[in-house]
């Protein structure tokens, strides 16, 4: 199936950059754009809820001047993730922002409701969301999305448990539309990968937590930079939810990644912009297991040229094209 037509030509590389709690912000979702991938970040990155308005104001002011002035290579198009989850009390007023600004894709996760993707359908904007199992994914097809998200086993933050060759079957068995795969992809062997195993994109996050733009601590990047998939500790101990985090900062905080007590979804609490669980990402810092092709701290840019090279490279040797 051909991809939805506000991403046709539009990419240099079948990529979406993931929104990255925290660490998302206006100068690296406008550089991924600018580069020819999705950018994206969380509604709930913007605090208060009238930063959000800056920032789309911001975000769409710049691309629209960029793709005018390059008409022949427009930037791609950009994402708001919101979080649907009951305690997110922001909720409705970010939509209400996104609908204002006509942001052309939403990301959904936690939740998926009918009235979310009706506001984000009134102007022609997209609706993706992302699911752990081929159960949320019907459910979230019922409730109106375009497309899915699938979040397997490795994938940083709120990762699944299943192999990405397992789920992206099941899902494909019944669904023909927009389908991504994230987990673990930090190249673009990784990428074309996901595209054999039936995906139309790959879903790319923590590769660009080491970026000179992501809003992370330098420390992050540097640990990222000297880590690997076996430093990577899936836990739910900081939101109730289970993740992946990077085993030295847990180290950092005085815990044991071998010995963590067990805590519930009752944990989690995105109430006045998720102020509450800052820590857990700020301090305790998430991350998947893709991070050791991540051998520096680049500008965006720079990261995606080089996926850019890699699936060119991995095509041609794979497909001879």
């Amino acid at each position: 199936m051909p991809l939805p037509s506000i991403l046709q030509n539009r990419l240099s590389v079948p990529v979406i950059g993931s929104p990255l709690f925290i660490i998302s912000n206006p100068d690296l979702v406008i550089a991924q754009c600018k580069a020819g991938i999705v950018g994206s970040f969380p509604a709930l990155n913007a605090r208060p809820v009238e930063v959000l308005e800056e920032w789309l104001q911001r975000i769409t002011g710049e691309l629209d001047a960029y793709n005018q002035a390059n008409p022949d290579k427009p930037a791609a198009p950009f994402a708001v993730n919101q979080i649907v989850h009951k305690s997110n009390d922001r909720l409705m007023q970010d939509v209400e922002l996104c609908v204002k600004y006509k942001v052309p894709i939403i990301i959904t996760s936690l939740g998926a409701r009918v009235d979310v993707n009706e506001a984000i359908h009134s102007y022609g904007g997209i609706v993706i969301h992302d699911v752990i199992n081929n159960r949320f994914a019907k459910k979230a097809i019922e409730k109106g999305a375009d497309g899915l998200i699938a979040v397997a086993t490795g994938a940083g933050g709120h990762a699944g448990t299943l192999s990405p060759i397992a789920l992206i079957q099941e899902i494909r068995e019944w669904f023909d539309g927009l389908l991504l795969l994230g987990g673990s992809i930090a190249t673009g062997d990784a990428v074309l990968a996901a595209q054999a195993m039936g995906a139309d994109l790959g879903y790319v996050g923590s590769a660009f937590i080491a970026t000179v733009e992501a809003n992370a601590a330098q420390a992050y990047k540097e640990t990222i930079v000297d880590s690997c998939a076996d430093d990577i500790i899936y836990t739910n101990l900081f939101t109730g939810v289970h993740g992946n985090y990077l085993g030295p900062s847990i180290i950092n905080a005085g815990l044991d990644p071998k010995d963590l007590p067990q805590s519930d979804a009752s944990a989690m609490n995105f109430g006045s912009g998720g102020g509450s669980k800052a820590k857990a990402w700020k301090d305790i810092w998430g991350c998947g297991q893709g991070i050791g092709a991540v051998k520096s701290v680049p500008h965006a840019a720079e990261l995606v040229e080089r996926l850019i090279t890699e699936y060119a490279a991995a095509r041609a040797r794979v497909l001879g094209t």
